[in-house]
């Protein structure tokens, strides 16, 4: 018998009554060792091109190996992101690079069509797109629009009955993510040469001043999950039990 992917999602959900308990078999280190189910939707949002590649890179390149669909979600493309560039031609060499970072990943890009004040626009993409995965950024961000393109997410995934497993990710920690304590983790150590690959698509925002931090990040992350290199996630407790890859 074969079964789609709400179908899927709404087996595994099953147990969620045993939470209440304090028993659900799917938190912690159970949750990460379960495999997932083929044929999620997973869809990632950053502010700009490249926050997703750097924030769940790995984990992008992962769950395409599961086979998943991904969409690697920028709210902006950058059109502030290049000193002496007009915000037309930042906008178009910041869409190639992402595009050419989706492409070593496997991942699908969207542009966001933000407007002050239209806040129907996240939700209406997440309606088309219907994830069963979301992640984005920790809102406790020095950057505005990561703080942003969080708090977007987060007004969308509640007006869409909040249907995604909803995970937050960090970058450039300490300096621009802050307060954040992860509940989950995925590892990543086969992939990290493809994440830092997809990072480095992004010429014009000079990846080798920035990316050792997040090398740095994945080694410490790795540390606490035991192995190599590993992305860390923070899950909201309301959102479905839906484990990550682990």
């Amino acid at each position: 018998m074969t079964i789609n992917r709400r179908e899927a999602l709404g087996l595994i959900a099953a147990p969620i009554g045993l939470a209440a308990l304090g028993t659900d078999p799917l938190v912690g280190a159970q949750a990460r060792s379960r495999p997932a189910v083929s044929g999620f939707k997973v869809l990632v949002a950053g502010g700009h091109p490249d926050d997703p590649e750097s924030g769940c890179g790995g984990t992008i390149a992962r769950y395409v190996q599961e086979g998943h669909d991904v969409v690697a979600l920028y709210l902006t493309r950058g059109e502030a992101g290049i000193p002496g560039k007009s915000h037309e031609e930042a906008a178009r060499i910041r869409t190639a690079e992402a595009e050419r970072a989706c492409s070593i990943l496997g991942a699908r890009p969207r542009f966001g069509t933000q407007v002050d004040g239209a806040y129907t626009a996240m939700q209406d993409l997440l309606t088309e797109e219907r994830p069963d995965l979301l992640f984005t950024h920790w809102p406790v961000d020095t950057h505005p629009d990561h703080r942003a393109v969080s708090l977007l997410v987060y007004d969308a995934w509640l007006r869409t009955g909040k249907k995604a497993a909803l995970y937050y990710f960090e970058v450039l920690s300490g300096e621009q993510t802050q307060l954040f304590r992860p509940t989950d983790y995925v590892n990543i150590s086969a992939v990290a040469e493809r994440k830092r690959e997809a990072c480095f698509a992004h010429i014009s925002q000079l990846p080798a001043e920035w990316y050792p931090v997040h090398e740095h990040m994945g080694g410490f992350r790795g540390l606490e999950h035991g192995c190599a290199q590993a992305e860390a996630f923070l899950r909201h407790d309301q959102s479905p039990p839906l484990p990550l890859l682990g």
